[in-house]
């Protein structure tokens, strides 16, 4: 374990973190709040099976649990936008229906008619003082779980300065905050955690990797509670919380730009790597949901598209899941085929392999998810590009994990007013953050595209 107190081998990295913060443009993530009858009576066909897989789905677990949510999704994907504001306001408080519904509004972009409904919260842990005006309501003795040695420390090492610069960047009361090295701990992850809640801390960021929070969360109610800094395999224990950059959430993110274009026949166009596979099938599982569909997932190596355009119905829309590099090869092929008028929308991998705008102008147009701090700037930390003239864990590719790390700062910071209020969100430095029913931080990210070859900021982003 490392204290930011008391420890020596990490003051390098904690004085170049609160140099960074003395940099910080001023300001703090801005946090924003914006009300019957029960889903068994409403005369919605619609709703009524909603409710009753959502009243069923109570004593589900694993796998039945996740294929009945989807189930709900689906009925409720196939309800217009008015008619779904109109019954998520009707349920009365309590219903298990409201938060299914409620997260099918907060994907939408929709206001939310109330906070969702919540269960084992607690903020009043180690006597924490009464939140500020905005909602900044910080844990009294905070520890972060990384894997600060080991493989995983490169990975770990933005996401930790990050964090810090964040901290420091705070001039109002911080919490104690302590460092455990889960690849350093014998029982790892776990272990750590253990020690974290026995030394009194009320509050813990982590762990990052996944296996780490499948096996944290596996444990059930958790006598601290916890922000996990990636996905599980199911939904986070009630009354903790998990943030994640994962492939699932790019892929659910371009679903629903897509969505929002009108779109409803989709061609992928994907590499095989893990990474470019799990954004594929989450793209797909939400258009389906939505009533939309994947008319073909072509290779990258795919030679000709024009079988694939020519298909009965045709396509609406192009997503790839492809690096820039390959990309530029893909946006001839699909020209000859007649595609290049279409909406097309990529993952974040589009910026792999560019750089060159004589080369890149053929990417112009293409729009990809981005971070806000990178390409717009965020109240509290400097531009990026002067962050990462000055510190290696803020540049190039680990500008996202940097950017990730802020971020957990800021819920941390922030989470009671998020868990809270109907319309709680944080502006922050990976996009705007929210947090749904079941402990999921919903990251809407800001767009990109390529002008003249040059990565530009759309300026429809969706700061929803």
């Amino acid at each position: 374990m490392q204290m930011i107190r008391a420890s020596n081998r990490w003051t390098m990295t904690w004085m170049c973190a609160a140099a960074l913060g003395a940099m910080l443009l001023g300001g703090c993530a801005t946090v924003a709040t914006t009300g019957t009858t029960n889903s068994q009576q409403s005369r919605n066909p619609t709703i009524a099976q909603a409710g009753e897989l959502a009243r069923n789905g109570a004593a589900l677990t694993g796998a039945a649990r996740s294929a009945n949510d989807r189930e709900i999704e689906r009925l409720l994907s196939a309800l217009d936008n008015a008619t779904l504001s109109r019954e998520a306001a009707s349920l009365a408080a309590g219903d298990p229906l409201y938060n299914h519904a409620a997260q099918a509004l907060l994907r939408r972009g929709l206001p939310l008619p109330r906070a969702f409904d919540r269960t084992g919260w607690n903020f009043d842990a180690a006597g924490r003082p009464a939140a500020e005006h905005d909602g900044y309501r910080p844990p009294v003795k905070l520890a972060v779980l990384l894997p600060m040695s080991g493989n995983l420390a490169v990975a770990a090492a933005p996401v930790r300065d990050g964090f810090l610069a964040g901290y420091y960047g705070e001039p109002r009361r911080r919490p104690d905050v302590s460092f455990y090295d889960t690849a350093g701990t014998p029982g790892g992850a776990l272990a750590a955690y253990d020690r974290a809640a026995l030394e009194g801390n009320d509050f813990v960021v982590g762990p990052l990797g996944r296996d780490e929070v499948n096996a944290l969360f596996a444990k059930g109610a958790l006598q601290v509670p916890v922000l996990a800094l990636n996905r599980g395999d199911g939904e986070p224990p009630a009354g903790n919380a998990s943030f994640s950059l994962s492939p699932e959430d790019e892929g659910n993110a371009a679903a629903e730009r897509l969505l929002a274009l009108g779109a409803k026949r989709v061609l992928v166009v994907a590499g095989v790597d893990d990474t470019q596979q799990r954004a594929v099938a989450s793209l797909r599982e939400r258009l389906v949901a939505r009533g939309a569909t994947v008319t073909d997932v072509a290779g990258e190596g795919t030679s000709d598209f024009i079988p694939f355009a020519q298909k009965e119905g045709g396509v609406d829309a192009v997503f790839l899941a492809v690096k820039g590099s390959s990309a530029r090869l893909l946006m001839p092929k699909l020209a000859l085929a007649g595609l290049a008028g279409k909406p097309r929308v990529a993952t974040s991998q589009l910026l792999s392999g560019t750089g060159k705008a004589d080369e890149d102008r053929v990417l112009d147009g293409i729009a990809f998810p981005t971070e806000t701090w990178t390409t717009r700037g965020v109240p509290g930390l400097p531009p990026a590009a002067i962050a990462g003239s000055q510190f290696n864990n803020a540049k190039g590719p680990a500008a996202r994990l940097f950017a990730f790390g802020f971020d957990a700062w800021q819920i941390t910071a922030y989470l009671q007013r998020l868990a809270t209020t109907a319309d709680g969100h944080i502006d922050g430095a990976t996009g705007t953050l929210r947090l749904d029913g079941f402990g999921n931080v919903q990251r809407t990210p800001s767009w990109s595209t390529f002008s003249s070859g040059l990565p530009t900021a759309l300026a429809d982003a969706s700061n929803r």
